[in-house]
């Protein structure tokens, strides 16, 4: 029995010189030098993939600012859980920052940190007696404040932003990210999920409340995507599910009413792990014709303040 092999001798080779690279030498990492500053660290890092991804977002947001195009935040609840606040308050401090949504986790330990100075249950010891999510000042505070900004036609962030600046007392009130946009004029949207968070569950919740406040920041949301049209900038950090879903379609209200604007514009979702929604909703869809996604994967207490370091950076030209 026989066995055919092939003629390696009659392999057709191509010069190294010829053929497309993925990596160059220039691009690798660089160790600490005699530069320590934030600057330098930021240079140092390698040029590619989620690296030079990174670099594409930073120079994004901190074109979009100089350009006074739109950079809307949309927020988990992990992001304020993570105490994030100061950062993104920052943001907005400095005009990078044009409009927040968030879902309702995030509004409600915002909430309870401005209010309390502490958030986050044990939800496990609570759920065994039925006590999970029954704070009373949590749930009533909130859901007053829900049905007077129905009654006074404000949307949930707002009404949520005026409650908490009518309390006589609050235990943290320059960490609520919540309170500091509405004191310095930046949008603010929560987005609702009924039935999905704590405050639903509290005899003072009015669903007529919770819907109309929050339908009406949808339609405010909705209204400030068009900010993102040539050069704007959408970053989804920790929602898996209500942020990347709402925003897709205020969207397509937005294009919808403006001739298909706003195009051309950067999204990032930032997140521990890949969710699909996020990829789809976020990253891909709303970019298929126009401007770029990206994916950056990570801890969102590494990543998130690295992200605005590397914005302030490039704005102020800090260490160069």
């Amino acid at each position: 029995m026989t066995h055919d092999e092939a003629d390696l001798s009659a392999v057709r080779t191509v010069p190294v010189a010829r053929r497309p690279n993925k990596v160059r030498a220039e691009e690798f990492a660089h160790p600490p030098g005699t530069d320590r500053s934030f600057h330098a660290f930021l240079a140092s890092l390698p040029d590619v993939l989620v690296a030079r991804d990174f670099r594409r977002v930073v120079h994004a947001i901190a074109d979009a600012k100089r350009r006074d195009r739109g950079v809307v935040l949309m927020l988990g609840g992990h992001i304020v859980k993570t105490g994030l606040a100061p950062l993104l308050i920052d943001l907005m401090r400095r005009g990078i920052a044009t409009h927040v949504a968030m879902n309702g986790s995030a509004a409600i330990h915002d909430y309870e940190i401005a209010r309390f100075g502490a958030t986050s249950e044990d939800v496990a010891a609570g759920l065994k007696d039925g006590t999970f999510g029954m704070a009373e000042e949590t749930g009533r505070g909130m859901n007053d404040a829900f049905t007077a900004g129905m009654n006074r036609q404000m949307g949930m962030g707002e009404a949520l932003a005026v409650a908490l600046d009518a309390e006589p007392s609050l235990a943290h009130p320059e960490l609520s990210i919540l309170l500091n946009a509405h004191r310095l004029g930046v949008g603010t949207t929560v987005h609702a999920a009924i039935g999905a968070e704590i405050i639903h569950q509290h005899p003072a919740a009015n669903g007529a409340a919770i819907g109309d406040t929050s339908h009406r920041d949808f339609r405010r949301l909705a209204a400030a995507l068009l900010r993102l049209d040539d050069g704007g900038v959408v970053l989804n950090l920790g929602s898996a599910v209500i942020m990347p879903e709402v925003f897709l379609k205020s969207l397509t209200i937005a294009r919808n009413l403006h001739a298909g604007k706003p195009q051309g514009f950067v999204s990032c979702d930032l997140d521990m792990q890949r969710h699909y929604r996020p990829r789809v909703n976020v990253v891909q869809r709303p970019t298929l014709q126009s401007g770029a996604g990206y994916e950056i994967t990570g801890h969102h207490e590494l990543m998130v303040p690295l992200l605005v370091w590397g914005v302030v950076d490039e704005l102020e030209g800090v260490g160069q």
